[in-house]
């Protein structure tokens, strides 16, 4: 018989200054919730003008990030670059050193943009790949509908309800799920044995939990899942003013310990050390930082 899977914790991303005049509400990677394994960080960003994510490095993580509205400019060392909009997302894995920018649009109507970046760590084998780019368009999401189209899913990553992803975009196995639940709409999300997994709502009002054991979580929370159990249930009651969102995300948990200075995610205080120097002397990975800067980071105003 399916187990719904309780709740473990639920807490408020709380915003704070990030990067050069960007906003973050931090969920993950913060006292509250540190390396949920295989998650290491997930920021909800709002970046206005003259703000933004200027050249910085990576490695040994993968990055996916989804925008919501707005649009978001990237480039890195080797030459890649492109643009991201409203419903897009980057998966991008770091690997062994990447140098890059992120820097956001200016929208004729002045508004920002805004959207969700979610660290996810490397297995060990893994953290010296070479660094890639996956993008993933609006366009290229199926959606599954659920409860008489009460309840639509963007599958981004996984499965819902008999629609699969396009494609697995990570190298360590994770489901990304954005749902919207009209008023009187519910849904039971299965999700692996085994993961981890998390909700972060971004609008509305919504009930998680199955019988007895519920609780109504408004906007800008993380709900953080037990790890046993078979699948989530979320609904909106009948007499609610608005619908609700969440991205629902689950991964596998990596058996590896984890040590990270800033953008440097690996195994042991060795090895951030190495990436430190490496970085630094451009080697290993990072020979293409000597001399390297990128026309989007140039747009910042200081």
């Amino acid at each position: 018989m399916a187990v719904p899977r309780a709740i473990r914790q639920v807490f408020l991303a709380i915003e704070q200054a990030e990067g050069a005049g960007a906003r973050v509400r931090r969920s993950i990677g913060t006292p509250k919730l540190r390396n949920f394994s295989p998650f290491l960080m997930l920021d909800h960003f709002t970046v206005g003008k003259g703000a933004g994510f200027p050249d910085h490095p990576h490695r040994g993580q993968e990055t996916i990030t989804y925008l919501l509205s707005g649009g978001v400019d990237h480039e890195d060392f080797a030459g890649n670059k492109g643009t991201i909009g409203p419903g897009d997302l980057q998966f991008m894995t770091a690997g062994r050193g990447i140098m890059h920018a992120e820097m956001p649009h200016e929208n004729p109507d002045g508004s920002p943009n805004v959207g969700m970046q979610l660290w996810v760590d490397l297995p060990k084998h893994l953290k010296m790949c070479e660094p890639r780019y996956r993008d993933l368009r609006a366009t290229e999401i199926p959606v599954a509908t659920v409860d008489d189209g009460r309840v639509t899913v963007k599958v981004i990553s996984g499965q819902s309800h008999g629609v699969d992803s396009v494609r697995d975009l990570a190298y360590t196995p994770v489901w990304l799920l954005d749902v919207t639940i009209q008023p009187g709409g519910r849904i039971a999300q299965p999700l692996p044995k085994g993961w981890n997994a998390f909700a972060y709502t971004l609008s509305g009002n919504t009930v998680f939990g199955s019988n007895d054991a519920t609780k109504v979580v408004k906007e800008f929370h993380n709900v953080v899942l037990e790890q046993g159990g078979d699948y989530v249930e979320a609904s909106v009651p009948d007499n609610a003013e608005s619908e609700s969102r969440f991205i629902l995300v689950a991964g596998q948990p990596l058996d590896q310990k984890v040590v990270q200075y800033g953008p440097f995610v690996l195994t042991s205080q060795e090895e951030v050390y190495q990436a430190m120097v490496d970085y630094q002397t451009a080697s290993n990975g990072f020979e293409r930082v000597r001399g390297w800067e990128s026309e989007i980071g140039k747009r910042m105003a200081f």
